[in-house]
């Protein structure tokens, strides 16, 4: 049993960071999904793939983790590269394009 321990990225539909400051244990697929040949479904008999445990800390998670004995691997969230842009930069003298509308 394995499982990886991350910090969800914003989701694009939406500008807020909500749920993006805790951290998931989330279990790896163990068998592989079949597909129904009567209605076509895709289904698994693993449901552990299913649970999404959710911590304050990475420390938590991980220690949740050694604790019942579950391999884990962390994946370091990656912090987005803000630009810093102001409106009155579209009329600053030193613009290398002219500005249009």
């Amino acid at each position: 049993m394995s499982a990886k321990i991350y910090r969800p990225a914003k989701t694009a539909m939406q500008s807020g960071k909500a749920k993006t400051h805790l951290w998931v244990l989330e279990f790896d697929q163990e068998s592989p999904r079949k597909i129904d040949p009567m209605m076509g479904y895709t289904s698994s008999s693993d449901t552990r793939q299913q649970v999404k445990l959710t911590f304050e800390t990475q420390a938590l998670a991980e220690a949740y983790a050694q604790r019942n004995g579950i391999e884990y691997r962390v994946i370091a969230p990656k912090e987005p590269a803000r630009q810093v842009v102001a409106y009155p930069d579209n009329f600053r003298y030193t613009r290398t394009q002219p500005w249009t509308h």
